[in-house]
């Protein structure tokens, strides 16, 4: 997950050169339609995760669908 991250900070940065240097909006719209992507990707990822947290917790006993419902929401905003 961190390099994805850094790796998404790099193409951020790539942004901000390609604006400082006044390139083409497509071609900065096609960039920023990556970037979009690869952070949805990184949430699904950070969602799976925390989704097998919570199975194991409820499968215990333990842990509440209200927080697994309040994270679905913050992922779909």
């Amino acid at each position: 997950m961190l390099n994805r991250l850094k790796r998404l900070e790099g193409q951020v940065r790539g942004l901000q050169k390609m604006i400082e240097e006044e390139r083409d909006c497509l071609e900065i719209l096609t960039l920023l339609s990556g970037v979009r992507s690869a952070l949805e990707a990184a949430g699904d990822l950070i969602f799976e995760a925390y989704l097998e947290e919570c199975q194991a917790e409820l499968a215990k006993g333990q842990g509440d669908t209200r927080a697994i419902l309040g994270a679905v929401r913050l992922l779909r905003r």
